[in-house]
This record gives structure tokens, C-alpha cells and sequence, in this order.
């Protein structure tokens, strides 16, 4: 017999992304509808030890759906990694009447919430990352705004680029998968996008590529450079030694976690938000919400994390086609 949820709490763990702030206010007025009382909790799984944890009421969440990064704020926890972190964890929340959790973030969030799980304490994570890296849905929240701004200031860098002769390398978000770069480079017809799931590091065939653009006439390049990939300054001196063409890095950073969310980012986080809260007022635990194959489902934490992503090989392969 599933247990019955009274007390529900939300928090935002890991880096922050657009579209969370929807994510929790489709989550605390979604759980009081159903008569369930919601607690925040500040600063993610270090909030929780801390104890730096509110009630929520509905006009505590208005006003803030249109707003980047997070009511409740984010940080990391080193104590949460230890068993006797996540006890400490599991014994707050029962401290303060908190029979469940919703944990929007990240893979590292889902195991805070998995082990949050095996203490007793329900759990449903939701996927709230710009990285687009979990495995089990083809959305994240926070991505689609990620790339929109990333294509933004990437068309601006090229008009200079082009008004320079120059080369540009741009570097994008995405810690270890190149997601925003494979979108963006397309997006942004750029002539090499450098995944770190796929590049050689074969830097000649970057400068062949240079040298061979200017004898066709090409005024500039525009190399999309993953985060996992990185070191795009060093990069730009050796290939404008090894081309004499003049090349600029830039280094997005973290203006692509911020700004307001995409409309995408706000409709697909207030479904998830308020889907997390519905199964968790059924008295399910253990899961992550995900949108897969055109519908939003929930998987369990355990096959969540043990699914490999990998970069489709067509959009790859048509990214290389296109940028030729």
C-alpha cells in the first residue's frame, strides 16, 4: 500500500537553468490542489542539512514563472555524497513532516534523490539542466533557452568575425556533452562544431579547413567549440600561427544559464512540475519525469541513471554535411 503523502517539499539542486522557477511553482500549486501542504527547501541538498526550509502557498510562486534561475536557490553539497549525509537528509525531512521530495536537477541531483529514496523519503526528480546529458528524456529543462541565447551571441560575434576577416571560436556550455554546440553549430552554420564525444583532436584538419575556405573565397570561420572540449584561446593561437589568419576566442560562460525562459522552457517545466507532484501525491518514489517520444513519462531513478546518451549519429553526420 503506497504511502500517504501529506507533506510534500521541493528543491533546485546542482546549476540553476531557466525554466526552474516554473518547474516549482507548477509543483507547490499542482501538490495544493490536490490538499497536499508543500514546504521549499533553500540551497538544495545544503539547504535540506541546514534546515533552511519554508511553507509555500500559492502566492509565494506567482510572478516568478517568466524569471531565470531559482526562487529557492542551488548549491552544492559534498556532505549529501556520504551515507551519513543522506541519513542526516532522510531524518530532516521527517523532522519536519516532509513524507516526499520533487529534486529538479541534474544526474548528480538523481542520486541525492535516489539515496534520499532508500531512506524512507519519497523522491521524484525532474531533469533540470542546460546540458540536455540525461540519458532517459529527450528534454531538459533550461536547454532550449541555453541555445537560443548561445545563438543569439554567436550571430553577433560572426557579424564582427566577418567584418574583421577573422576566425572565431566560440565556446559553449555543456560540461561533458556537446549538445549546445551540435545545435548551435548547425543553427548558426558554423564551418567546424568540435563535440566531445566525437572530435580527434585532429587540429590540422581545422586548419586545412581554413586555408581551404580562403582560397574559395570565405571571409571568415566560425568554429563551435564544446565546454568539454575547452581551451579555445590556446586553440586560437595555434591555428592563427598555422594560418596567419587573425583568430579571436570567446568564451560564452555562464550568460547561458541566466535570462528569461523560452516559452518551451516554461510550458514543458510547468507539466513536468505539476506531473512530479501528481505521482508523488500517488505515493510513488524513486522516479524521474521525462519527456520521451513526444509524451512526458516517469522512469526509475536506478534505469535512469544506468542509460548511456550518446549524439545521434544523423544529426551529426548532417552537421558535418551542412558545414562543408
Amino acid at each position: 500500500m503506497a504511502k500517504e503523502i501529506k507533506t510534500i517539499g521541493v528543491l533546485t539542486s546542482g546549476g540553476d537553468a531557466p525554466g526552474m522557477n516554473a518547474a516549482i511553482r507548477a509543483v507547490v500549486r499542482k501538490a495544493l490542489a490536490n490538499g497536499v501542504k508543500v514546504k521549499g527547501i533553500k540551497k538544495g541538498y545544503q539547504g535540506l542539512l541546514n534546515e533552511e526550509i519554508v511553507d509555500m502557498e500559492k502566492r509565494d510562486v506567482s510572478d516568478i514563472i517568466q524569471r531565470g534561475g531559482t526562487i529557492l536557490g542551488t548549491a552544492r553539497c559534498s556532505e549529501f555524497r556520504t551515507e551519513e549525509g543522506q541519513q542526516k537528509g532522510a531524518d530532516i525531512c521527517r523532522k519536519h513532516g516532509i513524507d516526499g521530495i520533487v529534486v529538479i536537477g541534474g544526474d548528480g541531483s538523481y542520486r541525492g534523490a535516489q539515496a534520499l529514496s532508500k531512506h524512507g523519503i519519497n523522491t521524484i526528480g525532474l531533469p533540470g539542466t542546460i546540458d540536455l546529458d540525461i540519458s532517459c528524456t529527450d528534454y531538459t529543462i533550461g536547454f532550449d533557452t541555453a541555445i537560443n541565447t548561445a545563438m543569439d551571441a554567436i550571430d553577433r560575434v560572426r557579424d564582427t568575425s566577418s567584418s574583421h576577416e577573422r576566425c572565431s571560436i566560440i565556446e559553449v556550455m555543456g560540461r561533458n556533452a556537446g549538445y549546445i554546440a551540435l545545435w548551435c553549430g548547425v543553427a548558426n552554420g558554423a564551418e567546424d562544431i568540435l563535440l566531445p564525444e566525437k572530435y580527434d583532436y585532429n587540429e590540422q584538419e581545422i586548419i586545412n579547413n581554413i586555408i581551404n575556405n580562403r582560397k574559395r573565397g570565405k571571409k571568415h570561420h566560425i568554429i563551435i567549440n564544446a565546454e568539454g572540449i575547452g581551451h579555445s584561446t590556446s586553440m586560437a593561437r595555434r591555428i592563427e600561427a598555422a594560418t596567419g589568419v587573425e583568430t579571436r576566442a570567446t568564451i560564452l560562460g555562464y550568460m547561458q544559464r541566466g535570462g528569461n525562459p523560452t516559452c518551451k522552457d516554461r510550458f514543458y517545466a510547468s507539466i513536468m512540475g505539476a506531473y512530479a507532484a501528481d505521482i508523488l501525491c500517488e505515493g510513488k518514489t524513486n522516479r524521474v519525469v521525462a519527456y520521451h517520444g513526444g509524451e512526458f513519462v516517469d522512469f526509475d531513478i536506478d534505469e535512469a541513471l544506468a542509460m548511456e546518451k550518446q549524439i545521434p549519429e544523423y544529426q551529426y553526420a548532417v552537421s558535418r554535411a551542412l558545414s562543408l
